[in-house]
């Protein structure tokens, strides 16, 4: 009835699954059995049962962790975006537009009906039901300036998922806030506790997640979010819901968008 593509690339095992098997699974209407090895029936014809190796079924509970959430980018618009570094001589402007474009369309694969995006410096702006196509249009309208007041945005980025949440109006597996910056914020007090006090308000681990992306190489940038991602947990956060990761350690370790979207909401 239905049919699996399995293929083998370097050692690694990769399937697709028709579209309408991944909803069905997604819905519950189709129950996974899970074998440790190649299954030689894929499915049961006219049952509700599909049976995936141990790889595929890790595979798709990652595909369904990703799917049905909402996804917010949080761009860094300060004055320091100006800088060129020496890696490539590159202004970090134009890699975060580089790097933004991919991820509102990696975003846009998971939650179809766009995107939030805000665009921060001294003050902030936030736009609504973004996809794509229209991320360049969002650069065209701002220009790298002021200062690095992350913890505002943050609290509106938080006070709009909770209240979404009261209203019972957010996607069942929650949201990702990813914040691509360049630098250490001039407020790093108060971004710490909106962060610690977001998770106390949450009600489970997976819900809400942040995902900080590095762009250049400030090394007081990196310490502060490595303080982020290891130390909130002792300072009073209910859950460790950051994940930090640098544009260089992307490319080394030749992450894709999809495997640093899943570290923000698994590690």
């Amino acid at each position: 009835m239905y049919k699996r593509t399995l293929r083998t690339f370097a050692g690694k095992c990769y399937f697709r699954l028709k579209s309408e098997i991944f909803k069905l699974i997604h819905q519950g209407k189709i129950n996974v059995v899970e074998k440790a090895e190649k299954p030689t029936v894929t499915n049961l014809p006219k049952s509700n049962v599909v049976i995936l190796t141990t790889q595929e079924t890790k595979l798709v509970k990652r595909r369904i962790m990703l799917e049905n959430r909402d996804y917010t980018l949080i761009i860094d618009k300060s004055g320091s975006m100006v800088k060129k570094d020496k890696q490539d001589g590159r202004k970090r402007w134009d890699v975060m537009q580089e790097s933004t474009l991919a991820l509102a369309s990696k975003c846009e694969e998971f939650d179809p009906d766009g995107i939030t995006v805000y665009t921060f410096s001294t003050k902030f702006r936030r736009y609504e039901n973004v996809t794509a196509s229209k991320v360049e249009q969002i650069f065209e309208e701002n220009e790298p300036s002021g200062r690095t007041e992350l913890a505002i945005v943050l609290q509106d980025a938080f006070q709009g998922y909770f209240q979404r949440k009261d209203k019972g109006e957010t996607k069942p597996n929650g949201e990702t806030i990813v914040v691509v910056t360049d630098g250490r914020p001039d407020d790093q007090v108060a971004v710490a506790k909106a962060i610690v006090e977001a998770t106390q308000k949450m009600d489970k681990d997976e819900e809400l997640a942040v995902s900080f992306i590095q762009i250049g190489n400030d090394p007081e940038a990196t310490q502060f979010l490595k303080f982020l991602d290891d130390e909130l947990k002792d300072t009073g956060a209910k859950f460790d819901i950051v994940d930090t990761v640098t544009i260089e350690e992307i490319e080394e370790e030749d992450l894709t968008l999809k495997d640093v979207l899943l570290r923000a909401i698994t590690d």
